[in-house]
């Protein structure tokens, strides 16, 4: 499969068993073969992502010493200036700095064990200068943990094992939504040699839920050939792909693909694009152990989620 498929979550949803079925066959055969897909019928509101994105946008205009109020490093909570992260690092490739800024936030609810507790739930930081901001995350954000969850559930499925083996263990997950501003060409000046909107990468958790705009400088997905394709937009839908986390619990049946957002493009100077990325997790003490045959290829060794994504962040702080 050299191409990203479309799923329609609807027949997943209806409750019938064929449809269910149907739907846990063609994630199954994605993530094989490609690591990504997309899915429509998921029943999150498209009002809700524009006021989101529109609330972003607002903060994203304050004047730089505003923003440095709420200012943070990769794996907080608040704003992650230009400069900060760049993600080639994670597979070992040095490259400039990826050409964005985000707002991040994430699971706020700690578990109670100290040292988990100050890595994974932070509390999340809200600018005042955009009040709005906090409503419309908070609504995203439960959003988001249902459809993820939802998908850990559908990914059970597709491997034929209880449908609750994966969400069991995500019943206090941590998570990270990230609001990614691709700023254009006109603002940031021509790229450095090997830079980009976000380098090359792959994603570190269960799945990654995606809701992104057309843009000349988009996501790009590299395929077993060897080549890097567009990813297809469609209205509506959002992009799902799994994390190095999930490809190991599952022994590499399934693939964590590389992918990357292309720098901003001559043809399209005045491109800027908004990107809401939602990075869901299991819970953090959780022991990854991969399922064997004939479910998997590879065995590895057990490990605890927290421990393995945390060398995972380090890698791509700058």
């Amino acid at each position: 499969m050299n191409s990203v498929p479309v799923v329609d979550l609807t027949p997943w949803f209806s409750g019938e068993a064929d449809g269910r079925a149907r739907v846990a066959a063609q994630v199954d055969a994605a993530l094989r073969e490609i690591g990504f897909l997309l899915v429509t019928g998921h029943g999150v509101p498209a009002a809700l992502r524009e006021d989101v994105r529109a609330a972003a946008r607002r903060f994203f205009a304050l004047p730089a010493e505003a923003k440095q109020r709420y200012a943070a490093i990769v794996g907080e909570r608040g704003w992650l200036p230009p400069g900060v992260e760049a993600n080639g690092y994670a597979e070992g490739t040095p490259t400039p700095p990826d050409l964005k800024e985000t707002f991040a936030v994430g699971a706020d609810q700690p578990i109670g064990v100290p040292e988990i507790d100050a890595d994974w739930f932070l509390a999340n930081v809200w600018p005042s200068e955009v009040p709005e901001l906090q409503m419309l995350l908070t609504r995203y954000l439960a959003e988001m943990r249902s459809l993820a969850g939802e998908l850990l559930v559908v990914c059970a499925a597709a491997l034929g094992i209880e449908e609750d083996f994966f969400a069991s263990r995500a019943d206090h997950p941590s998570y990270t939504m990230n609001i990614n501003r691709y700023p254009p060409l006109s603002q940031v000046g021509e790229p450095e040699p090997g830079q980009f909107r976000i380098g090359p990468h792959t994603d570190f958790g269960t799945v990654t839920v995606l809701d992104r705009q057309r843009g000349v400088g988009g996501l790009q997905v590299y395929t077993l050939d060897g080549e890097w394709i567009d990813a297809p937009f469609v209205p509506d839908s959002f992009t799902i792909n799994i994390g190095d986390l999930l490809a190991r619990w599952t022994g590499d049946r399934w693939r964590s693909t590389r992918h990357r957002v292309l720098p901003p493009d001559p043809s399209a100077p005045d491109e800027e694009l908004i990107s809401l990325i939602y990075f869901y997790e299991c819970n953090p003490l959780a022991e990854v152990e991969s399922l064997g045959p004939p479910i998997g290829r590879v065995s590895y060794e057990p490990v605890r989620a927290s421990d393995y994504l945390l060398e995972k962040l380090r890698a791509i702080t700058v």
